[in-house]
């Protein structure tokens, strides 16, 4: 009896710990997540308006649009360059339908109209982006992206009738709906913030839907999930449309934000900083995006005058980005994501992950 007790009780125990590991861990990730979105929610009362919008405004929609790339990427296995020219898709039309300072090219239709129209044509291009791509595999799908990205840019670089040329547009103007003019630094940051979170959590539930979890058995073995009855195609087509929806939405935001738009918005350096951001926060994870995005503007706003506190040439500050992405990913190929989740196993459960 005595046995049989003993014998009872040892699994129960040995089973408690990576139960009570598994908590730590869910409680550790989750109240960081939501301690930060409070900490965003509060941040208009602390800081001016130029950290509100063009740093931590700028980082949400770099975000959110890097976000996509993420999906593609981490949950499906398939690395795009062309993301960021569906968010310039998406710009360009708010800007063509919307409002602009060349009234001889935009038809100045109401926000409310313009903008889902512009965000069906981008989701319609990011759809026959990956049409193109479903197919091909990793260096491939990176060159068939490059290679639209890089004819979207010389396509708005020449072309004046539509596009405006290498001038772009300007004076875009932000909507106002409910009497507020969300061209203000503090209602346009929440109008950033609420995308970013409807983004975030709008991938994390995808991500653990039917859909994700067959994505996600694309990516590790399409061959066994088309074996078993999954049209393997029409999932990362479905994918890439889901993506599209996201960064059409960056596109929009980063339109009203920065109040012009011009072919170096979308081109081919934006694709490839957008890549470095996705990279360096983390493709494991939808919180990576934002990590790498803030990470980016940070250095990007203010390398050059810490370059030249120090006497250096401030001309040199993408080298000191490029070094700084550099060391990230030599340390931690899964970016700061996985520096975190290395941090956290040491310090909340010290025995590792067996609960040793």
């Amino acid at each position: 009896m005595a046995l049989a007790e003993t014998t009872d009780t040892g699994p129960i125990d040995a089973a408690a710990a990576p139960r009570s590991n598994a908590l730590s861990h869910w409680l550790s990730r989750h109240a960081a997540i939501s301690i930060f979105g409070v900490l965003l929610v509060i941040l208009p009362a602390v800081v001016n308006n130029f950290i509100l919008v063009q740093v931590f405004g700028w980082s949400m929609i770099l975000g959110i649009i890097a976000l996509s790339l993420m999906f593609l990427g981490g949950y499906g296995g398939m690395v795009s360059l062309a993301q960021m020219t569906v968010a310039g898709v998406s710009g360009y039309m708010i800007t063509v339908f919307g409002a602009s300072s060349l009234p001889a090219i935009s038809l100045f239709w109401p926000w409310w109209v313009a903008a889902p129209i512009a965000i069906v044509i981008a989701v319609a291009f990011g759809t026959l982006t990956g049409a193109l791509s479903a197919r091909t595999e990793g260096i491939y799908t990176i060159m068939i992206t490059l290679a639209i990205a890089a004819a979207f840019f010389y396509l708005t670089l020449q072309n004046w009738p539509i596009f405006n040329g290498f001038a772009g547009f300007t004076t875009i103007p932000a909507p106002v709906a409910f009497g507020i003019n969300w061209k203000h630094p503090v209602p346009l940051y929440y109008l950033i913030l609420f995308f970013a979170a409807l983004s975030y959590f709008a991938v994390a539930y995808v991500s653990r839907a039917p859909f994700g979890l067959a994505l996600q058995g694309v990516r590790d073995n399409p061959r066994r999930m088309e074996a078993i009855g999954y049209n393997v195609t029409a999932h990362r087509i479905a994918a890439w449309a889901f993506a599209a929806l996201i960064a059409a939405i960056g596109g929009i935001l980063m339109v009203w934000l920065n109040n012009q738009i011009s072919p170096g918005s979308a081109g081919i350096e934006a694709s490839i900083d957008l890549l470095v951001i996705a990279v360096v926060g983390g493709l494991g994870h939808p919180i990576g995006a934002f990590i790498g995005a803030f990470i980016y503007v940070i250095l990007r706003t203010f390398a050059l005058d810490a370059l030249v506190q120090v006497g250096l040439d401030g001309r040199r500050f993408q080298t000191l980005i490029g070094l700084t992405f550099l060391v990230i990913v030599l340390f931690s190929p899964d970016g700061v994501i996985g520096l975190w989740r290395r941090w956290s196993v040491r310090v909340i459960s010290p025995g590792g992950r067996d609960g040793r």
